[in-house]
């Protein structure tokens, strides 16, 4: 997605994807999309959880060679 926000959090573990994750996204404007990269297996249920609790979408998740990608909607 060419005007997301990307945010690499490769190599790092929970907490600190979905606190960095929710620290950019109270900062994008409504409708702004974010691309969250990283490789901790718990962000495939915090990141969607995150979202549910702060009112973003989730537009989609992807994984390559354990690698997991999320677009969120702000």
């Amino acid at each position: 997605m060419e005007d997301a926000i990307r945010l690499n959090l490769i190599g790092f573990l929970c907490p600190i994807p979905v606190h960095e994750t929710r620290r950019v996204l109270e900062t994008c404007e409504p409708g702004q999309f974010l691309e969250v990269i990283c490789d901790d297996p718990e962000t495939l249920h915090d990141i969607p959880a995150l979202c549910d609790r702060i009112d973003a979408k989730l537009v989609s998740v992807k994984e390559n060679s354990g690698e997991f990608t999320f677009v969120i909607s702000a």
